[in-house]
Order: structure tokens, then C-alpha cells, then sequence
């Protein structure tokens, strides 16, 4: 089925925010460009909870947000203010640096309500790694959906069933959303040279062997995998691309081919020279435990 399955371990990020991060794992830091995966929820959201995320700096990656469930309010220093909602992607490019806070938008605070999506990393390529900040974002109602026989596929990124999303990227990057009905199969044909699948919801089995809930296979893509749900519908992602163009270092939320570059940003943000989230004042700092990247 898979040259590896990866497992996932919990994080708490605060205020009982727990997400599952597939990657990078010790078997494999990145698929294609995707250097972080982080799987959140569904959560049941109480109303005096606080999973609001301070403004903090990104360098070297590109941010890919996507919700199932939900609803965020993405604001950065470079002035990009957006409700991020479910079926919508948000990709936010840090390259030479950027500061962005992710909130409970004002409707839901206060409010019991749910929330489930993921957030990516994508690593830039080397060329790119110091691109000025951007942030795009592409409206569920732009994103490409094919039917087929048992199969609904949302081509969130790439190319896919003789369809291409409109988010642009910059090396070839693949991200599918699949819903598949019970004892329904469906073949991966065409993938990159490097893809994983990750179960949302449900029993997946891939070339008939089941796959754990919260694990990752690696997919073997000389072949063509074929995805089965059990007897339940089921839900899950396709990730993946083209390999990275080198090693990357990651220190808290930076990613870069160079360990001085972290340093450098580490310095940066401890100084606050990375820039300010308009009408915010808050900010997360630079984790004691690891002043520079090991």
C-alpha cells in the first residue's frame, strides 16, 4: 500500500486547542512542498473558550488553511483582513517574512459552535524563499468539483479528473478533498512523485488494507492506488508534489534551506522587526526553551 504510514502526535496549543501534526514526522519531513500538517477537530467549541492565536511571524513557507467546520479571521501585516470559512483555501505566503493573528470572528465569540479543518506548510523553493509577503484567497465557489461514480473530489490545489484549481503555487503541489459513499472505490491515477492520504472521517482501506484514523500513508506513486470506503461514507485529503529542492531547517514557525536565516529571524522577532497586524497589540514571543534552531 505505502512506502510508510506516519502517526500522528497531539499538540496543545493553548486554551485546550488540541491538534494532531502528521508532519514533518522522523520517517519523512516533507511530501512534495507540505513540511507541516496539522489536523484540528471537530471540536465543540464552549462558549467562553479562547482558541484565538496571537499575531506570530512565518519566514520561507507558504501557509495553506482549510476548514470543514467553522470560521477564522485571518488578519497580517500586510494588511490582509479575511473570514476564513469552510470549503474556501487561504494561502498565505511569508516568504521573507510576515506576522498574521488567527481569531474567533466576532459573530461566534461568546457563541457555542464547532470547529474542524487543517492547516499546511508549504515549504518555498529556494529561489522563492525570500519572495515578498502575499496572502490569496480562493472562495469555496472557485474551487473545481468533480462527480464521479460514488465519488464527489474538490480540487483544492493542482490538477485532478481533468480539472485544475486556481490557486497558484510555486512548484507542482496537488490537495484533494474526496468524499467517498460506502463500498465505493476510486483510483489515484496521475499522482506526483511524491503523495500521502490522510482519513478525515471513516474507515479508508487503500489497495484493500486499512488505514488507522489519524495516520498518514505515503503512497507508492509508480502504481495506482485505489482507495475503498468501508461501510460508511468516507472523507479524506490527497497531498502532495513535486520533491523540495533540499533539506529545510524549521525553528517554532520558521522554515528555511539556511540555519542562519533562523537565526536571523529569531533576532528579528525578539527585536519586533517583522512587523505589526494592524489594531492588534498583542503578540505571541519567541520560545524561551529554544532561542535558536538547533
Amino acid at each position: 500500500m505505502s512506502a510508510a504510514i506516519l502517526k500522528s502526535h497531539e499538540k496543545d496549543l493553548g486554551g485546550g486547542f488540541v491538534v494532531r501534526r502528521l508532519l514533518p514526522s522522523a520517517a519523512k519531513q516533507a511530501v512534495g512542498p507540505f513540511i507541516f500538517f496539522d489536523h484540528f477537530g471537530p471540536i465543540d467549541v464552549a462558549p467562553d473558550a479562547n482558541h484565538d492565536v496571537r499575531p506570530h511571524p512565518h519566514i520561507g513557507l507558504a501557509t495553506v488553511t482549510y476548514l470543514f467546520e467553522g470560521a477564522i479571521d485571518h488578519r497580517d501585516s500586510i494588511g490582509s483582513y479575511q473570514r476564513i470559512a469552510p470549503g474556501a483555501i487561504n494561502w498565505m505566503t511569508a516568504g521573507r517574512g510576515i506576522v498574521h493573528s488567527e481569531r474567533t470572528p466576532p459573530d461566534l465569540v461568546g457563541q457555542p459552535h464547532r470547529t474542524h479543518g487543517l492547516q499546511l506548510w508549504a515549504a518555498l523553493p529556494k529561489a522563492h524563499e525570500e519572495d515578498e509577503p502575499s496572502f490569496t484567497h480562493t472562495p469555496q465557489a472557485d474551487i473545481p468539483v468533480v462527480s464521479l461514480d460514488g465519488a464527489v473530489v474538490k480540487v483544492l490545489i493542482g490538477t485532478a479528473f481533468g480539472q485544475t484549481s486556481p490557486v497558484r503555487t510555486y512548484m507542482e503541489t496537488v490537495y484533494f478533498d474526496v468524499a467517498l459513499q460506502s463500498g465505493s472505490t476510486l483510483r489515484l491515477d496521475g499522482l506526483p512523485a511524491e503523495a500521502a492520504i490522510y482519513p478525515v472521517s471513516g474507515d479508508v482501506l487503500v489497495d484493500g488494507v486499512a488505514l488507522a484514523p489519524h495516520t498518514m500513508a505515503l503512497l507508492e506513486t509508480g502504481t495506482v492506488p485505489v482507495v475503498t470506503a468501508g461501510s460508511w461514507p468516507v472523507q479524506f485529503v490527497v497531498i502532495g508534489g513535486e520533491p523540495l529542492d533540499g533539506h529545510r531547517f524549521l525553528f517554532w514557525n520558521f522554515v528555511s534551506s539556511s540555519k542562519e536565516r533562523l537565526s536571523q529571524a529569531a533576532d528579528d522577532w525578539s527585536a519586533q522587526r517583522m512587523g505589526q497586524v494592524p489594531g492588534e497589540t498583542e503578540f505571541i514571543p519567541l520560545p524561551k526553551a529554544a532561542i535558536r534552531p538547533a
